[in-house]
């Protein structure tokens, strides 16, 4: 069982915390770029980015809808078990996640967030059917 605050919120592991913290303060340009475009509920939510959760740290992450969006570089075709690993975690805790190429946000940031967008919007269906009883499992 994961550790929990008081008020039921998962506690981070220490470590984690420190390095979600220094990535926020060295972020990449695609990562930038992504920040801008969803901090301040600018896609209709609040997104954390570097956000611990259990023992992985997601790029951003809206806890409204169970949403995680992770931004993959070069180093990501080498990892890809790590990835596998992180993506089934993140799933038995109901969290989709999204991923986009450094190199797609780079080069075509307002397709991305077109897709992003469009990718919210399938999520909130999901997640009023869910809450409706309607049968929808979520992934």
């Amino acid at each position: 069982m994961e550790g929990r605050t008081k008020k039921g919120n998962l506690r981070y592991l220490e470590e984690l915390r420190k390095l979600a913290r220094k990535n926020r303060q060295v972020a990449t340009r695609p990562e930038d770029l992504m920040w801008n475009e969803v901090r301040d509920r600018k896609v209709g939510y609040k997104f954390s980015r570097q956000k611990p959760i259990g023992k992985f740290i997601i790029d951003f992450y809206c806890s409204e809808l169970l949403l995680a969006v992770e931004l993959d570089g070069e180093y990501h075709n080498w990892r890809k078990s790590y990835d596998e690993t992180r993506d089934k975690y993140l799933g038995w805790r109901r969290i989709v996640v999204i991923r986009y190429k450094n190199k797609e946000i780079i080069d075509n940031l307002p397709k991305v967030i077109r897709d992003l967008t469009g990718k919210i919007k399938a999520r909130e269906k999901e997640l009023v059917k869910y809450k409706r009883g309607e049968g929808v499992s979520l992934k």
